[in-house]
């Protein structure tokens, strides 16, 4: 299991390799990749502001993971997360599941992108032509809990 949060770019190439390399008995990995969007609910955004509480962060992110090994048999998981000023169409997160059969890998990987847009204690602020808001859970991450209980 790897977890990062941090303000630097991620090569997802490379952290594929990696994660493809220190396993040799997987079919499958399933990343997804969340960037910044340019527009939420037709204003523009110039960028986006991320923190989070240090420590408590990484707990929660690896709580997460753990629910997922638990569920599913899984080989391996990174999750990079960003924090800081990130510019329109910046990577903000990397979530990837390895496992032996795609399916799995697909599920864990849905589950902990779902966990992370509504447990995980970050926070983003839009910065649009308009002034700044901070962004609370859409009621679409929220229920999209609900399938996993």
């Amino acid at each position: 299991m790897k977890i990062a949060i941090q303000t630097a770019d991620f090569d997802v190439s490379a952290e594929l390799a990696a994660l493809r390399a220190a396993h040799r008995d997987i079919g499958a990995i399933v990343s997804f990749v969340g960037t910044v969007r340019e527009a939420n609910a037709g204003s523009a955004i110039l960028h986006m502001e991320l923190e989070h509480y240090p420590g408590m962060t990484e707990k929660s992110l690896v709580y997460i993971v753990q629910k997922a090994e638990k569920r599913w048999e899984i080989n391996d998981v990174v999750v990079i997360h960003r924090i800081g000023v990130l510019p329109v169409c910046a990577q903000i997160v990397l979530v990837a599941v390895a496992s032996k059969h795609r399916g799995t890998a697909f599920e864990a990987c849905e589950f902990i992108m779902d966990y992370l847009k509504t447990e995980a204690p970050f926070w983003k602020k839009e910065v649009g032509e308009h002034g700044a808001q901070w962004v609370d859970a859409r009621s679409t991450d929220l229920s999209a809990l609900d399938k996993w209980e």
